[in-house]
């Protein structure tokens, strides 16, 4: 699975703009996130499928179905449950 290229981030736009607003994340580039020091939020693609990596117990990433809207929604509420 490789890491999500500028295209694909490109659709995840309406989703990054739900992102950047959330308390202790800063965007180092499109679609990759860091909170505090450490990796925190970045995209895989696989075919037509959309993953997000995300840090939400350490040490591990977690990674969650991001493709359609309905898993977008289900990610950021887990994402604003997490920080």
């Amino acid at each position: 699975m490789k890491h999500a290229s500028e295209n694909t981030i490109a659709t995840l736009a309406p989703l990054l703009e739900q992102i950047r607003p959330l308390p202790g994340l800063k965007e180092k580039k499109t679609g990759i996130f860091y909170r505090k020091s450490r990796a925190f939020l970045h995209f895989h693609e696989d075919g037509d499928r959309i993953y997000a990596d995300v840090r939400l117990q350490e040490p591990d990433f977690q990674r969650l179905p991001v493709t359609t809207k309905e898993e977008q929604a289900a990610f950021l509420k887990i994402l604003q449950d997490s920080l």
